[in-house]
């Protein structure tokens, strides 16, 4: 049942290669509607300008899609949310740029939303069956760009206290996914075949960084020079071992994260771990969480799959709130690839 107080935001996100665009009443998803790039595939990853021309293609059905599935009308429409970054910078003016022109067309208000803190905020959607992390909790954001740990004290109020040096976690995914000879995107098919496989079959470096940061060069080199001296003896070590390979790769990737999700815990003494971005599809980041739930009492909340990888409804929830605040955007406000909370 609907009111005159009910708030229906439209959001674009378009930070890399997935055009999304979703409807939101209050904080439930009406429609979420995605259309993924496979152009880059062949190329092994996101090329900036073949994503920014999909983009330009694909944003208008999948806006009208979503208006559509929502079961709405353009009239209705409260407010214009969209991704100002970080991401790639043609990538996010396609959006951007759109829901200017929608947001001026329309004479309603346009809100700027930080891709990172949706990924963490997409908690907070209203859904059947899923509870919603109190203040404050850590918000742990992995991804094929970003690795961060963040302690959110409220929807707005967020600080990194532990980022990567250097890889993302995603990108170690895809890289070290290269190395098995496994297609673009890597991280699913490493998961998938990680299942079959003894996960103490080969040991990786892990490297020993201070404090909360992250750093995965270290493990990616590890990798590609056992890859090297195995092959040397057996060209075919790497089809013969595949499973074993992912799983023990897998393996420590997670060693290496839930280690510095403890330490962040013992430092700030909060045990809600909320985690956001595509990585979080990982089952095996998933069941460690879960064990720590047991072995450390964390409270842990970890997205559904739909909502793990980018996509609009995330910046919807960050738009209504935005909006109740009434947080409104310019429309000289500019693109930000590096875009920082």
């Amino acid at each position: 049942m609907s009111n005159s107080k009910d708030v229906y935001v439209l959001a674009i996100e378009s930070s890399c290669d997935d055009t999304s665009a979703a409807v939101l009443k209050n904080d439930k998803v009406l429609s979420n509607i995605i259309a993924s790039q496979k152009v880059h595939e062949k190329y092994g990853g996101v090329v900036p300008e073949l994503a920014s021309r999909a983009h330009q293609q694909h944003i208008v059905p999948v806006i009208q899609q979503a208006i559509e599935s929502a079961g709405i009308s353009k009239k209705q429409l409260s407010a214009i949310a969209f991704t100002k970054g970080p991401g790639l910078m043609g990538a996010l003016l396609v959006g951007s740029s759109f829901a200017k022109s929608l947001s001026l067309a329309l004479k309603i208000p346009l809100i700027e939303v930080n891709h990172m803190q949706a990924h963490l905020l997409v908690h907070f959607i209203d859904e059947d069956h899923l509870s919603k992390p109190k203040f404050p909790f850590l918000g742990i954001t992995i991804s094929g760009g970003h690795t961060q740990i963040v302690e959110v004290k409220d929807y707005f109020e967020m600080k990194v206290i532990g980022e990567t040096l250097d890889d993302a976690i995603g990108e170690a995914f895809d890289k070290c996914g290269k190395m098995f000879q496994l297609p673009y995107p890597a991280g699913p098919h490493i998961d998938k075949l990680a299942d079959k496989g003894n996960e103490k079959k080969f040991e990786f470096a892990k490297p020993n960084v201070k404090g909360l940061d992250f750093s995965f060069s270290g493990l990616k080199t590890s990798v590609l020079y056992f890859l090297q001296k195995q092959t040397r003896d057996n060209p075919n070590f790497i089809e013969e071992n595949l499973n074993d390979l992912c799983a023990s790769f897998q393996a420590k990737v997670v060693d290496i994260l839930i280690s510095k999700i403890e330490k962040a815990v013992k430092q700030t003494g909060i045990k809600q771990i909320a985690i956001g971005g595509g990585v979080s599809a990982n089952s095996g980041i998933r069941s460690a969480l879960k064990a720590k739930e047991v072995s450390k009492k964390w409270e842990t909340f970890v997205p559904k799959f739909e909502y793990c990888t980018d996509n609009a409804a995330m910046i919807g929830i960050v738009g209504y709130y935005k909006f109740l605040n009434k947080d409104f955007t310019e429309l000289t406000a500019k693109s930000n690839a590096r875009y920082r909370f």
